[in-house]
């Protein structure tokens, strides 16, 4: 398939520049071209973007691509570019000439983006390529005008230790890559190169050494340590620019690499250099939209970052577009920011009785000449409250919850919202739990949290699992969470505590499982073996906890997968406590999947019951796969099988608050529903509900590649599983994942805590503050919508 974007003219908001795009067209060839023609600065394979310095005047850019039909894959490529505030000014796409595997390469593809640049600052170009993150069946690079320039080679996320090897594909064409060298030792690993020298050379172009490259193509070379080395790049030279380079502190990092840690920063040329590590992230949010009743006053808080080693005055200041009253000020215009540290400073406005949308620039200039500014735009609005969502919400490169909506949410977005039996919110974060009272959200200070729930007995006290002197901790509050007394946990691992789903009712301390690894599997990555234990703490009458002794469950568990979805590990009703976990196997034995039992500890009687089994959750021996557990108001267990990429078995205990009365069949959700990360709670009516990533194989978002969405289904007491129903489609195609969590509240509302996270790291990375967003869907109406200022009740 071929497809493109229209060309368009964009008219930006500063000081009205004007962007012409201009894409040269090529038809689909059968075979392939006879002679290439590349014009471009350099070629690479993957992707990731590049970052101009420009100063005031026209800029232009040309983007080349090629097929290099190595696989059968469609590669798809698409360009996007971005003003400093990340205002989206073009995007393009390249796509694949439809040629057949080892057909030969394709013929050159080209695009153009133009621009009059209004003042000095960094634009940003967006690199991604569909099934093609790491370079294999693509080679691309650019011409420009622009005098500075730095690649940031970046595919995306690895289940390994992060790094970001440069592909050279520039033939026996000479090349260049230029870095900034450590410090300290380090070494340098060429493969896939013909046999020759390669030079290295320093940042006066005098040769460092003089690298053999051996008959296998490969060259290693080890720079000794140097107490400095002036924060000049570096040239590593190359007569025939087709290989695979590492660099430590390049490609490849440390902790010593501070600042410049997972930042793949190079250029083809020396020239091209600009210091852009110590100054990224400078102003941050690089755009914000406010939602603003006319005639009010209000503010919003801005970041300086000094990611540099040394100290760092920026100067700050105001401008305005045309036809905006000057009506806003700053904290500060100069600002001093320590080395790698964080500094707010603060814009306040009042809002003219007619406001209409207004843009104010907040401007940074460093000592060192270096330039940026943030865009915050100011939108009427009657009246504030939830903002309903004509669902799907699709988020846009660079636009997502905020800019679309003006979502600023006046509570802490860390993590998933847990209520008390009074129904006041809590929300745990790594070092604080957050609780609302008296019409304001307060916190109080924690060494450190195991797991962002929050639990909560019959006496409305608050529980989580924290850490304390490098020792596990269960935590408990009799006074909302202001004063916990610490109760250490013996042993180590992980853990899950039950927390409210729907209709479990403990009346004394929340019971709590504690997972320890004991071996993983090399040949089996997601293989991991686990000892599992249940705690069922007691309270005395002074207030008091018991932990009790922990009781043995398995020492087969595959795990606990809590990144995303945060599901039910435990539910428990008077007496019982009911537990759900999912073992590991023999690889040699073929089975369905990950077997998935539920066991039942009666606290009458101290015993735990043998574990049933209910299904199996495929593939198996992968820990992705965390089943959760629920029940409804009569007591009757529900069990959603966790799965990695297939469809969620769901099973149902055959008598009330007993595991042991027997099962439903596990039956699947749905026909071919690719679902992983089980969230997973009941509705006070008994309707079940589950959030979930899913897969996608259509063309209505993305049409060359697999996305994932983030979805809900619900089940209605007697009826079937509804078809899946899209909440979040990603700004990127590929792997996404959204850290969901989600909750419901003691009256019914589903509380659904997400955060997008795309595996392009040159987009992920981009931002500095999180993307985390809160929607809510209350049980009236069924309709999704955006927590912005709501009532919080306290």
């Amino acid at each position: 398939m071929i497809f493109s974007k229209s060309r368009s003219i964009f008219l930006l908001r500063f000081l009205a520049p004007v962007l012409h795009l201009a894409a040269l067209s090529f038809p689909t060839s059968a075979a392939p071209a006879e002679e290439p023609v590349w014009t471009s600065d350099f070629r690479i394979g993957g992707v990731g973007g590049v970052y101009f310095l420009l100063e005031p005047g026209p800029f232009w850019v040309e983007v080349e691509k090629q097929d290099l039909n190595r696989r059968d894959t469609k590669t798809h490529l698409r360009a996007i570019l971005v003003g400093p505030d990340r205002t989206v000014l073009g995007e393009e796409y390249l796509a694949h000439q439809g040629m057949e595997k080892d057909s030969g390469v394709g013929p050159v593809q080209r695009t153009r983006f133009e621009v009059d640049v209004p003042q000095k600052g960094v634009y940003v170009l967006s690199i991604t390529i569909t099934d093609d993150r790491y370079g294999v069946d693509t080679a691309w690079g650019i011409r420009t005008n622009a005098a500075h320039y730095l690649i940031e080679t970046s595919r995306s996320h690895k289940d390994a230790r992060h790094e970001e090897p440069i592909v050279l594909q520039q033939g026996d064409t000479p090349g260049s890559v230029c870095f900034l060298p450590r410090n300290d030792a380090f070494t340098l690993d060429l493969s896939g190169f013909r046999r020759e020298v390669v030079q290295l050379r320093d940042s006066s172009g005098t040769v460092l050494a003089d690298v053999p490259v051996d008959d296998e193509g490969v060259a290693t070379w080890t720079v000794p340590a140097a107490e400095k080395r002036d924060n000049i790049p570096w040239e590593l030279h190359f007569s025939g620019a087709n290989g695979t380079v590492n660099i430590d502190g390049v490609t490849r990092w440390d902790r010593e690499d501070r600042g410049n840690t997972n930042l793949s920063l190079w250029s083809p040329r020396p020239e091209r250099w600009f210091p852009f590590h110590e100054n990224r992230w400078l102003l941050t949010p690089y755009k914000q939209a406010v939602n603003v009743v006319p005639g009010e006053s209000g503010a919003v808080t801005l970041s300086l970052h000094n990611n540099g080693v040394t100290e760092k005055t920026v100067a700050l200041a105001l401008s305005y577009a045309p036809g905006v009253s000057q009506s806003a000020m700053l904290s500060s215009e100069s600002v001093v920011v320590p080395p790698e540290t964080s500094v707010p400073v603060t814009m306040t406005w009042q809002a003219p009785d007619d406001l209409d949308p207004a843009t104010v620039y907040v401007h940074g200039r460093t000592e060192g000449g270096f330039e940026t500014y943030a865009t915050v735009e100011l939108r009427p609005r009657a009246e504030h409250g939830p903002t309903v969502l004509d669902l799907p919400l699709v988020l846009e490169p660079y636009r997502h919850e905020n800019e679309q909506f003006g979502y600023r949410p006046d509570y802490p977005v860390t993590d998933g919202v847990y209520f008390d039996r009074e129904n006041r919110p809590f929300i745990a974060a790594k070092q604080r739990l957050a609780g609302y009272r008296d019409s304001e959200w307060t916190s109080a200070a924690q060494e450190g949290l195991w797991t962002g729930k929050v639990a909560f007995d019959g006496d409305n006290d608050v529980y989580v699992i924290g850490r304390s002197g490098g020792n596990s901790v269960l935590r408990h509050s009799q006074d909302g969470g202001q004063i916990f007394t610490d109760y250490a946990i013996p042993g180590t691992g992980y853990f899950d505590l039950e927390q409210f789903s729907g209709h479990n009712t403990p009346t004394g301390p929340p019971p709590f499982l504690q997972y320890h690894r004991t071996a993983s599997d090399p040949k089996h990555i997601w293989r991991r073996i686990h000892d599992v234990a249940l705690f069922v703490p007691e309270k005395h009458s002074d207030g008091r906890i018991a932990l009790g002794e922990p009781i043995p469950v398995s020492q087969m568990c595959i795990g606990l997968s809590t990144h995303s979805g945060i599901p039910s590990s435990i539910v428990s009703r008077g007496d019982k406590v009911h537990i759900v976990w999912a073992e590991a196997t023999d690889p040699a034995i073929k089975v369905p999947g990950v077997p998935t039992y539920v066991a039942t500890y009666d606290r009458s009687t101290g015993t735990l019951s043998e574990p049933a089994l209910v299904g199996y959750g495929p593939p198996a021996n992968d820990v992705h796969n965390t089943p959760s557990i629920t029940m409804d108001s009569q007591g009757y267990l529900h069990v959603l099988i966790g799965t990695h990429g297939y469809t969620f078995p769901y099973a149902t205990s055959l008598a009330p608050n007993d595991s042991q009365g027997g099962w439903t069949e596990a039956v699947k959700l749905g026909p071919g529903i690719r679902q992983t990360y089980v969230g997973f709670v009941c509705g006070p009516d008994d309707t079940l509900h589950v959030v979930f990533r899913q897969w996608n194989l259509d063309t209505t978002y993305f049409p060359a590649s697999i996305y994932a969405s983030l979805s809900y289904m619900q089940k209605k007491p007697g009826e079937a599983w509804s078809e899946p129903q899209h909440l979040v489609v990603p700004a990127f195609s590929e792997y996404s994942v959204f850290y969901h969590r989600l909750t419901i509240d003691r009256e019914g509302v589903l509380f659904l805590s997400y955060d997008y996270w795309s595996t392009f790291w040159f987009y992920r990375t981009d931002r500095r503050e999180t993307r985390r967003a809160l929607m809510m869907r209350r049980p009236d109406d069924g309709r999704w919508a955006l927590v912005d200022h709501y009532d919080w009740k306290g």
